[in-house]
């Protein structure tokens, strides 16, 4: 059986780019995000994080789905934009699964605050990287560059919040 984790990524949308950084452990393009940790949910989680990781305030896109709704209780906690299950060799942790909730995010104010390591990669350049993959996929390095699930989701964020 395999250990399962709840994470929150997200996409954070700044000018039609996206801001990624190199990841510690294994060295790839990726999103701020991490572990649900006990008692918060995927918001909080998703939220805390991009503070946490690249030192700004962020706020989610989506609209609650129950916004319309005439009532307070139970509270509406808005969904992800997409749920990935993403296989983790950890060499710490060892292998296990993360059950990622994507979600589409902004900074409320400006980036004047982020920390150094981020990269805005622009709606062009992640376009121009995604047709170089299709056309070197065999050949094609994917340690310069966002694999192809961060291309295709930074690609549908900047879309979608544009």
């Amino acid at each position: 059986m395999v250990i399962r984790h709840f994470t929150a990524t997200g996409y954070l949308i700044w000018d039609r780019g996206v801001f990624l950084h190199r990841h510690p452990k294994n060295g790839l393009w990726l999103p701020p995000g991490g572990h649900v940790e006990i008692n918060e949910d995927p918001v909080e989680a998703v939220l805390r994080e991009i503070k946490e990781e690249t030192g700004l305030v962020a706020s989610i896109c989506e609209e609650p789905p129950f916004k319309n709704m005439n009532f307070d209780y139970p509270k509406s906690i808005t969904p992800p934009r997409h749920i990935l299950e993403e296989h983790i060799d950890d060499p710490i942790v060892g292998f296990h699964h993360h059950i990622d909730m994507i979600y589409y995010c902004k900074p409320i104010d400006t980036i004047e605050a982020l920390h150094q390591g981020w990269k805005l990669f622009s709606d062009a350049e992640l376009k121009k990287t995604l047709e170089l993959y299709y056309q070197q996929k065999d050949t094609f390095d994917s340690s310069l560059y966002p694999p192809l699930d961060v291309l295709t989701l930074g690609i549908k964020a900047i879309e979608a919040t544009s």
